[in-house]
């Protein structure tokens, strides 16, 4: 099985072309920063994945992200190789994207929440432990224990 799920901010608005032929199909190419969950000293903080879309998701793209839009996207991992102008192989790797979503509100990326509030409402990948805190008193109603 070949699945990939990751949640992370666009570093630069999406390229989009179109194919050549009687039916152009847009194709969309981007790069996503998404939060390593260990960091290490010297490391990177995060990792910068090369997506591609093709079709609707490719439309969507080029019409409603920009640079620093979170989302969270669903594909699968595609590698490959050519050979570049000097005569060296060049070997890539790309999430094949095959569904895509925001994954905050309109504004929260620069700090305005929309809501009149200053301080956005955290979201639950940036909880501290990475888990919603449960309110006080619901312990009965969850369908676990």
């Amino acid at each position: 099985m070949n699945k990939t799920i990751l949640l992370g901010r666009l570093v630069r608005d999406p390229e989009v072309r179109y194919t050549q032929g009687d039916k152009p199909t847009a194709v969309a190419q981007w790069t996503l920063a998404v939060d390593r969950k260990f960091k290490r000293e010297g490391e990177p903080d995060a990792d910068f994945i090369s997506c591609k879309a093709f079709g609707k998701t490719a439309e969507f793209a080029e019409k409603y992200f920009k640079k620093g839009t979170k989302i969270a996207l669903e594909g699968r991992i595609q590698t490959g190789s050519y050979t570049n102008k000097d005569g060296v192989k060049v070997y890539t790797t790309d999430v094949m994207v095959e569904q895509v979503e925001f994954a905050e509100s309109k504004g929260s990326g620069n700090g305005d929440s929309g809501n009149g509030s200053s301080r956005p409402e955290p979201s639950l990948a940036e909880a501290n432990d990475g888990f919603m805190s449960i309110p006080d008193g619901i312990d009965e109603e969850l369908p676990f224990n």
